[in-house]
């Protein structure tokens, strides 16, 4: 009885060792990297009541536990370099080490953002190069909780051929080029998962206030309570089923599948929930996004989702609005021999839509892209042009071309329409030939039908000879549009429909 007493007596102290001890958030770890120019957060958990100093240069900050065992410092704005060490006393004392101050960027979306290294063109060249001591890399592991969480376990790596070849093709391209357009270090921290709505990444009082959004989660409750009748329905009829599957596979019918449950673990904001949230509020310059795969089944409603997202990430993090950079969708699947509809096109318009929030960029790959791929493997061009945005966005760099060719205006001229556009660079070109492609126009009747068209300064004149009074143009609208408007700096033009008309 004594034995077991003092077994329980060496627990309890083991205990209340581990409740005093001072402990940092899971962002700050070795080899990390700390936002420049701004004010800098620093927290973690400590004992009740406990003071902890955080240590970094020849700054030192105090802070003291809250009841819950909470506490947090704010670094004053740190110039660029390192490394350096930082200490964290209270009862106990943590150092961490190589720590660099710099730019720090958030990597989020689905798959594509999530498509590795290792994965892209001319791979064993790029991880065999990819030697950046300056560069470092934080892979945020995945979580669904229902609630938002406020830790995050990983740690931060140095970028080498050892550590670059699980992590973010897209995020690692764009880092790159901004390290070595602004020489200073660059901290990565990659955040996606294939396969994901944006709705997945949006807070739920967010989802439950807009419109378009509201019944996201009623809508899913539904499913959740109907899947058990759902699938009670197929199993009664599935030796049935089973006993004409190969005739119909032969007959070229579809074969009835077995009903999908609701992913529960993936319910409405349950990635923002464990996956942002975590992050926030750690010192960032801005984030990259390179989702919409999954939305594209209804733009309009993305239209309002995704900048209402954006200003979810703002409004959270605190600090006003951090530039936003995100990738267009690249052309997909069969070309078509004629104009109409299609819900890329959308999903890319409801995107250009979003550059009216201030400081966000958008990186155009209508060109990248592999009719039969969802995942384009040439990210090397994606991390390039989503670099430019960010140089223009977030670093007000006005002297250099960061976007193709953008419609502005349009005007009709004797049978003919007048296209203006900005952001022309050294002129327009179309490559790879001298007939550009891709334009349309309609008449008043609303029928599509291909357009001659040709440059004329800044301008395009568009027309055809089956539309004597054309109303209205579009240009690269449709899954994987034939299109080869440039500027000289060979950055394509970005899509666009003067119309309304919908799809």
């Amino acid at each position: 009885m004594r034995r077991h007493s003092k077994f329980l007596i060496a627990l309890f102290l083991v205990a209340v060792s581990v409740r005093a001890d001072v402990k940092l958030h899971g962002l700050f770890t070795d080899n990390m990297v700390l936002q420049r120019e701004m004010p800098v957060p620093i927290w973690g958990t400590a004992e009740a009541g406990e003071t902890v100093t955080v240590t970094f240069g020849d700054q030192k900050k105090t802070a003291t536990a809250d009841k819950d065992g909470n506490w947090m410092v704010k670094l004053d704005p740190l110039k660029a370099g390192g490394p350096f060490e930082m200490t964290v006393a209270g009862k106990n004392t943590l150092t961490v080490k190589n720590v660099l101050v710099g730019e720090v960027w958030i990597c989020s979306g689905q798959s594509n953002m999530e498509f590795s290294v290792k994965g892209v063109i001319n791979n064993a060249d790029e991880i065999a190069n990819a030697k950046f001591p300056q560069i470092r890399l934080y892979t945020v592991p995945r979580k669904t909780p229902e609630t938002p969480v406020r830790d995050v376990a990983a740690q931060w790596k140095e970028c080498t051929p050892e550590n670059i070849p699980g992590f973010s093709a897209v995020g690692y391209f764009f880092g790159r080029d901004i390290h070595k357009a602004l020489n200073v270090p660059v901290g990565l921290i990659h955040t996606s998962w294939g396969g994901t709505a944006a709705e997945l990444w949006t807070k739920r009082s967010v989802l439950e206030n807009l419109p378009e959004t509201k019944m996201t989660f009623e809508n899913y409750q539904k499913a959740l309570d109907n899947f058990p009748k759902t699938e009670a329905a197929f199993k009664k009829k599935e030796e049935e089923y089973k006993e004409t599957a190969a005739k119909a596979k032969a007959d070229g019918k579809t074969v009835p599948q077995a009903p999908r449950a609701p992913h529960k673990p993936m319910q409405p904001s349950c990635l923002y929930n464990g996956m942002i949230a975590p992050l926030i509020p750690y010192a960032i310059r801005g984030a990259t996004w390179y989702q919409g795969e999954s939305n594209a089944g209804n733009a309009k409603a993305y239209a309002s989702l995704f900048p209402a997202m954006i200003k979810n990430w703002r409004d959270d993090w605190g600090e006003g609005d951090f530039p936003f950079l995100f990738v267009q969708l690249a052309n997909f699947m069969a070309r078509a021999k004629e104009p109409g509809g299609s819900s890329w096109a959308e999903l890319r318009d409801s995107q250009t839509k979003t550059l009216s929030l201030p400081k966000t960029g958008m990186a155009v790959i209508i060109d990248i892209g592999e009719e039969k791929d969802i995942h384009p493997k040439n990210k090397q061009d994606v991390g390039k042009r989503l670099a430019l945005a960010g140089l223009h966005a977030a670093y007000g760099k006005d002297d250099i071309v960061f976007s193709g060719p953008m419609y502005e205006s349009m005007k009709e001229e004797d049978g003919k329409i007048r296209l203006t556009f900005k952001y022309v660079g050294g002129g327009l070109v179309a490559k790879g030939g001298e007939k550009l492609t891709g334009f349309a126009v309609a008449g008043e009747d609303k029928k599509w039908v291909w357009a001659d068209a040709k440059i004329d300064g800044a301008n395009v004149i568009v027309s055809s000879a089956s539309v004597s009074k054309p109303v209205a143009v579009r240009y690269a609208w449709g899954d994987n549009p034939d299109c080869n408007l440039y500027n000289k700096e060979d950055l394509p033009a970005v899509p666009f429909r003067t119309d309304d008309w919908g799809r």
